[in-house]
């Protein structure tokens, strides 16, 4: 037997009963299709969160306080940033082009009739719009002097600025937010949605004007000038690392502490990105193994059917024995019909697969990237298991007697 004969004569056994070998192949479809579609989420997310990451600006470093604010502390002023370490960072250390901080909270906001709830209100510091490239459609962004004195003005978001004041130009008009009315002094051109956050329906203004309005009392007394994080935009021709360390230097004289002991991190965008990629992989291995229990499920249908097709075919299995046909022979009939049935439902759980990737990522809540080195896995993954668990039913029918195979009812 060529092996063109034992592959026509797998696909006619499998063409007889339609019904029965596609529910065989159903575990082995399913299987494929899901490893395909976890890995696909797994990596959405990663890329969403690289994303963010990235446009929060270029060649940044994160400076960030280890201790969150309020925590009591017998030495408060070492362990806590302050509005004066980030002007020091952008005074004392060469290759620094820019630094920023923020805080954000929420309020309704009005013009005239129109009201919006829950705008993300980012206070924060002159060089905001540089380190975290935000560019102007018009106006222009807040200044060092309007931080200081906590002046009344904002700059709206595109998305914000059109759903206050449709096609009219709102650079000098007023917006109230909470209890304060501010004037409009900008409006920041489209930056879109990178995750869950929308950048176009932002509205910015001083920080020292968030910590006065929108903040208690009691918060203002206990925050001062501290902030939990510093962003630093680095010169793109100056090392990062050099950089990082002399931030820490400085800060380490400044808050009189050793090095070591320092209780702030600096932290680049790719160390950012690297520690969300390595727990993000752990995930997608563990959604991949999770996924592959079905292909292994599918493997033990395709066996048990079979199994129950050298029963049935037993008599069918002796005439051939009769005819000439070696064990060899009858092994390599089994093992192909397992094999193609395992073949053919791993190419429609890969058509699946990455068709129901696609179609959730247009339209589900969540991100999806089709990696291919999950399709040719799940594919190769399949193939193997048609002959792990194809092998032993071919095996048993090889190794049946002739005689008695001829004899059975």
């Amino acid at each position: 037997m060529n092996l063109r004969e034992i592959l026509r004569s797998a696909v006619e056994s499998i063409r007889v009963n339609k019904l029965r070998s596609l529910l065989t192949m159903l575990g082995v479809i399913i299987g494929v299709a899901a490893v395909i579609m976890m890995v696909a989420i797994s990596a959405g997310t990663e890329a969403t969160i690289a994303d963010q990451i990235e446009s929060l600006g270029s060649n940044l470093l994160f400076v960030m306080s280890s201790m969150g604010p309020g925590r009591p502390n017998e030495r408060m002023s070492s362990v806590f940033l302050t509005m004066d370490d980030m002007q020091a960072i952008q005074d004392e250390v060469a290759g620094v082009t820019g630094v920023a901080t923020d805080r954000s909270t929420s309020a309704t906001v009005k013009a005239g009739e129109v009201l919006v709830t829950e705008v993300s209100i980012v206070g924060t510091t002159s060089g905001y719009a540089y380190v975290r490239d935000v560019p102007l459609s018009s106006g222009r962004f807040i200044t060092e002097q309007e931080v200081d004195r906590a002046s009344k003005v904002g700059v709206l978001g595109s998305s914000l600025a059109e759903e206050l004041f449709g096609s009219t130009d709102p650079v000098g008009q007023s917006v109230t937010a909470g209890t304060a009315k501010l004037t409009v002094i900008g409006v920041a051109a489209p930056k879109g949605i990178v995750g869950t956050t929308d950048y176009d329906a932002h509205l910015y203004i001083p920080l020292t004007l968030v910590n006065k309005k929108f903040l208690p009392s009691m918060m203002i007394r206990m925050f001062g000038d501290r902030v939990t994080s510093i962003y630093v935009e680095v010169d793109p021709e100056a090392d990062k690392d050099v950089i990082s360390l002399k931030i820490q230097k400085l800060l380490a004289r400044r808050h009189e502490v050793e090095l070591a002991d320092l209780p702030f991190t600096v932290s680049t965008q790719e160390d950012v990105v690297a520690t969300q990629a390595a727990s993000t992989e752990a995930f997608r291995s563990l959604l991949a193994w999770v996924a592959g229990v079905s292909l292994v499920v599918g493997g033990i249908g395709i066996m048990n059917i079979m199994l129950v097709s050298v029963t049935e075919r037993t008599r069918e299995i002796g005439i051939r024995q009769a005819v000439g046909a070696s064990p060899m022979d009858i092994r390599a009939q089994f093992l192909s019909e397992a094999l193609v049935m395992s073949l053919v439902g791993g190419v429609i759980g890969v058509i699946a697969g990455v068709g129901g990737s696609a179609i959730f990522n247009l339209v589900g809540a969540m991100r999806t990237v089709i990696v291919w080195s999950s399709v040719l896995l799940a594919f190769s993954c399949a193939a193997l298991i048609g002959i792990f668990f194809g092998y032993y039913p071919a095996n048993k029918a090889a190794l049946l007697d002739p005689i008695q195979a001829l004899h059975y009812e």
